[in-house]
């Protein structure tokens, strides 16, 4: 692609971003401006397996798609830097549409939620199949527990302790809350009339 063309300016009528790699690149230049090679690495850090990133050419295309809507810019006085040192930052606009992406995660993972809760009142007939997917829900929930950053953490995922402390105390409460939500499932599997209630 070429240098500053109007495709800089995203336009109105652009379809929705749903790549969770161009967002989650978009996140690490909003903390500070960097080049291609260097995302790679820091992405790697950063999300630590849980977003893969194919190559450093997915950067590269990552970084196009964001420019066209443009989410991010080239910092000024690098045109005879080569592309590949060339260093990006958010724009106004980049930040903004960050922040409502973040916002509608929390929408998807209710979402999710829900139809995780849907799917085992679908068990809800058989009662030692319920319990047996509970038991294998709660280990899941355990081992990660384990795997979560500690307080004082000086590595984790994010590149500052900020967002390691901040990751590992949400694994901490998420969890805790998700094994409490366990104990009181199995009660109520437990409390079920033999065979389950079957509405509608």
């Amino acid at each position: 692609m070429g240098g500053g063309s109007p495709r800089e300016q995203a336009p109105a009528t652009a379809a929705p971003m749903h790549s969770t790699v161009n967002w989650a690149l978009l996140g690490l230049i909003i903390e500070r401006p960097s080049y291609a090679y260097e995302l790679a690495a820091r992405f790697e850090r950063t999300y630590d397996g849980a977003i893969a990133l194919s190559s450093v050419s997915h950067v590269y295309t990552a970084l196009a798609a964001l420019r066209e809507r443009g989410l991010i810019r080239e910092l000024a006085g690098q045109r005879e830097t080569v592309r590949s040192r060339r260093r990006y930052q958010a724009t106004e606009e980049g930040v903004n549409e960050h922040a409502q992406w973040l916002v509608g995660q929390v929408d998807e993972e209710r979402r999710r939620q829900r139809v995780l809760m849907v799917q085992l009142g679908a068990l809800a007939k058989d009662p030692a199949q319920a319990a047996a997917a509970l038991d294998a829900y709660e280990n899941a929930c355990l081992q990660e527990l384990a795997s979560a950053p500690a307080h004082d953490a000086d590595r984790g995922p994010g590149t500052t302790r900020l967002v390691a402390r901040l990751t590992g105390e949400e694994r901490r409460l998420v969890i805790a809350a998700r094994i409490q939500w366990v104990q009181y499932a199995r009660t109520q599997l437990q409390a079920q009339p033999s065979g389950g209630q079957h509405a509608g």
